[in-house]
């Protein structure tokens, strides 16, 4: 485990590699789960801000869970998340012409249509962040069956879930804990 502030973060996630292979897992993320994308409190207010510019993306039946439902629901196990459609896909969930699904908000994102990518939890995926009375943990949690083609091709890239992620981390902790965090990566593997 690594200590940075109150941040524990798994040894694996300096230790195990990984490059999402989108060819393979068909963005299976935005699909698979028990719940759609978990949201922080604050990302509530950029969903509502972003809404209408995202809404042109999206399917039509996403577009009527999302005014059926809400922007997002409150899920009592897992918090506030966005809603899911039929099949199970995130409702701001787009399926490109290879059947790849991918995200409506990040495609709004890419075209300038909005300064906000996406959600934290789905930029950061497989890391997936829990909070406790006392600390932040951050830990690896690739699907097995979903992720497998991922962690595959990050073992033949030699990338390290940490270096792949290093965008998300950033957004999410600040440049300094990402440089802490390397610096830790390298020592740990000094030490071997």
């Amino acid at each position: 485990m690594i200590a940075i502030d109150d941040i524990l973060v798994s040894d694996q996630v300096v230790e195990e590699q990984f490059v999402c292979d989108l060819v393979k897992c068909k963005g299976g993320c935005c699909v698979d789960g028990d719940a759609g994308a978990p949201l922080e409190k604050h990302e509530l207010k950029e969903l509502n801000e972003i809404y209408n510019s995202v809404l042109p993306y999206l399917s039509e039946e996403c577009r009527v869970i999302l005014e059926t439902e809400g922007k997002y629901v409150y899920e009592k196990e897992f918090g506030w998340v966005t809603p899911t459609i039929s099949n199970g896909m995130c409702a701001y969930g787009i399926v490109d012409k290879k059947g790849i699904v991918k995200c409506g908000i990040e495609q709004a994102y890419n075209d300038g249509k909005i300064s906000w990518k996406k959600p934290i939890s789905c930029h950061l995926f497989p890391i997936r962040i829990k909070k406790t009375k006392r600390a932040e943990l951050v830990n690896y949690e690739p699907r097995e069956d979903l992720c497998s083609a991922a962690c595959t091709l990050g073992k033949k890239l030699k990338m390290p879930v940490y270096q792949f992620l290093k965008e998300p981390i950033i957004r999410k902790y600040g440049k300094d804990f990402y440089e802490a965090l390397e610096a830790s990566a390298k020592h740990l593997e000094t030490t071997k």
